[in-house]
């Protein structure tokens, strides 16, 4: 014997399917995370920033002569430790003041990175000379500086030279870019193979 079927009861019915439609597909949706997937785009995220990074300090360093400098001693302790890696940006002699962290090239030797105490005029109308002095010495560097332009310090992070020193050394550069490589595949290569069978189950008979 048939039921028939009523207006009603497709209505009630299709409130009864509507109900549960939810749920189950709630319940898909969190079957499908699995946490190698999490923990895949956590790591795509973290990747893109860091190349966004890259990208944005190569666009600096042609643009405003933005670079990076790493202090290798504590003579500016403890305004800024060792360990400490500096944004610096160059910029005329004529526009230092006193109290600025500044860093002069040396020919034949290597930069120094202290504060400037006192400026006085060059032989030309774009050079100073500079006394300066790290915070962490009781008195100025031996030689005043005759500069025409200098580094001035915009800010500095403590404790991640080794890092930035590492970022350097071809062996690690290497091994991020062959990780950055296995990572985009693994993320976007098999995820989208995994939805082509998807859709084409749910097309099947």
């Amino acid at each position: 014997m048939t039921i028939p079927t009523t207006r009603r009861s497709l209505r009630d019915r299709e409130t009864s399917l509507a109900a549960v439609e939810p749920h189950a597909t709630a319940a898909r949706a969190h079957a499908g995370i699995r946490p190698g997937r999490v923990i895949g785009d956590v790591l795509l995220w973290a990747a893109a920033v860091a190349g966004a990074i890259c990208i944005l300090l190569v666009v600096l360093a042609f643009t405003a002569q933005i670079t990076l400098i790493m202090f290798r001693t504590g003579s500016m302790s403890p305004t800024i430790p060792a360990g400490s890696v500096a944004v610096v940006q160059r910029v005329p002699a004529t526009e230092v003041e006193v109290g600025d962290v500044v860093t002069v090239d040396r020919e034949g030797e290597l930069p120094v990175t202290h504060r400037v105490t006192t400026i006085a005029p060059g032989a030309s109308a774009d050079e100073r000379v500079i006394t300066m002095r790290g915070d962490a010495n009781a008195v100025d560097d031996p030689f005043p500086y005759p500069v025409t332009s200098v580094r001035k310090v915009l800010f500095s992070v403590p404790g991640i030279a080794l890092v930035v020193a590492g970022m350097g050394n071809p062996v690690v550069l290497g091994t991020l870019t062959v990780a950055a490589t296995a990572l985009v595949v693994w993320a976007f290569w098999p995820r989208g193979a995994r939805r082509f069978r998807s859709d084409a189950e749910g097309n099947g008979p």
